[in-house]
């Protein structure tokens, strides 16, 4: 027992249980797993080593650990509705591993590709300077129009111009409906890669809250965390065509073998996200994260984009004397977690001025759209400062009780 062999270790343990147990999470990539992925995640599969692909593997002794990829395959199909013309990698670690993987499969190096800016909603692994895939490729960023949705002229317009080799489309904090149709079009105008990056609304789209990227999509990535309520982990889905390229990038191209106790985990999340207890879930996390932005809203908070329609929103705090920072610092000293991010304009990540909200995790703890106003008035409370912070601590972890893990 941890305890007993690391007792220094079995109190960060539990140190970290009671954190999560009795704080607010609205960081949109976080949520709680069920206790069926936590015992997949420490099973026995931790201790195989599995380098190559079902029946063509590297090492003896993987019979089992192919069935388990092979059955995660075709649940990730039935999730998203594909037929075998879809081929699944189950391997990548997790999401940038994957999106290097897909974009070493559809390009050279130095080829051109355009993705969303990183101060736009994007994502480091779209074209960012500091990333592999701004330093191994030539990269055109598009980004969104002065009401903060994505401005598809501005994209058709630069691939015109520079005709890029894989177009990414998807976000790390945008918070409306992508048009995957739109993007398909452009991209096969350009006769370009259309590589959607659904890591946030992958959950969404399985339940129908948002539309689909398959039919326009030659490649989909998405991370296995999230609003897929997984672990920490990624998939790759492309058309049968590009399988291959894909596979071949995934193993040996960026990785060595896969995870298999990972790729369980994976598969068990998914056997779960088939269930219509799932898709509810999923329909209540929108709800909730419309609730919570109309919320801050009335209380005089700007929201980019005046909403969302997804599970998160980024709050807006120019102009108010508070940066990002400071937010994110007064709301975790009250027990609310919730992650400073740029918004449209700002000049540097490093000083955003704004704040990134989700509700996914809340939404996991079975809160509805009436527990979102008691939180909304909880955000503000701490960002204003208007009670004392160990005041509003309390009311959060007796909101916390309520909804208990």
């Amino acid at each position: 027992m941890l305890k007993k062999s690391f007792p220094q270790m079995y109190r960060l343990l539990q140190e970290e249980e009671r954190r999560q147990n009795l704080t607010l999470d609205l960081i949109p990539s976080e949520n709680i797993v069920s206790a069926d992925v936590r015992e997949a995640l420490g099973s026995v599969f931790t201790n195989k080593y599995s380098e190559g692909y079902p029946h063509k593997r590297y090492y003896p002794g993987n019979a089992i650990c192919d069935e388990v990829e092979i059955l995660g395959q075709a649940l990730a199909r039935k999730v998203f509705g594909l037929d075998e013309s879809w081929h699944i990698n189950m391997q990548p670690y997790s999401g940038s591993p994957a999106n290097i993987a897909a974009l070493m499969a559809l390009a050279e190096f130095g080829d051109t590709i355009m993705g969303m800016r990183l101060d736009q909603g994007g994502h480091l692994t779209h074209g960012h300077a500091v990333n592999f895939s701004g330093r191994a490729f030539n990269v055109v960023s598009y980004g969104v129009n002065g009401r903060g949705f994505i401005d598809y002229g501005e994209v058709e317009r630069l691939a015109r111009e520079h005709q890029p080799k894989v177009i990414i489309c998807g976000a790390t904090a945008y918070s409306r409906t992508i048009d995957f149709k739109r993007f398909g079009a452009i991209a096969k105008s350009v006769h370009a890669y259309l590589l959607a990056d659904v890591s946030h609304i992958a959950g969404l789209v399985a339940s129908g809250d948002h539309p689909s990227p398959f039919p326009y999509a030659d490649v989909v990535m998405t991370t296995t965390h999230k609003t897929l309520r997984g672990p920490r982990g990624g998939l790759l889905l492309c058309r049968d065509a590009l399988k291959a390229q894909i596979d071949k990038a995934v193993f040996p191209g960026v990785q060595g073998g896969p995870h298999n106790n990972e790729t369980f985990a994976k598969a068990v999340a998914l056997k779960e996200a088939t269930t219509a207890r799932f898709k509810t879930y999923q329909h209540h996390v929108v709800r909730n994260a419309a609730a919570l932005a109309q919320a801050l809203m009335q209380n005089n908070f700007a929201i980019v984009s005046g909403g969302t329609d997804t599970h998160l929103f980024l709050l807006d705090l120019r102009g108010t004397g508070i940066t990002g920072t400071q937010a994110e610092q007064r709301l975790e000293r009250a027990g609310i977690i919730a992650n400073r991010n740029t918004v449209p304009g700002d000049t540097s990540p490093f000083y955003p001025s704004g704040v990134r909200m989700g509700t996914p995790a809340l939404t996991t703890r079975g809160m509805k759209e009436r527990a979102m106003k008691q939180v909304a008035e909880l955000i503000t409370d701490a960002i204003r400062e208007r009670r004392p912070v160990a005041a509003i601590r309390n009311d959060v972890e007796a909101l916390c009780r309520k909804f208990s893990l």
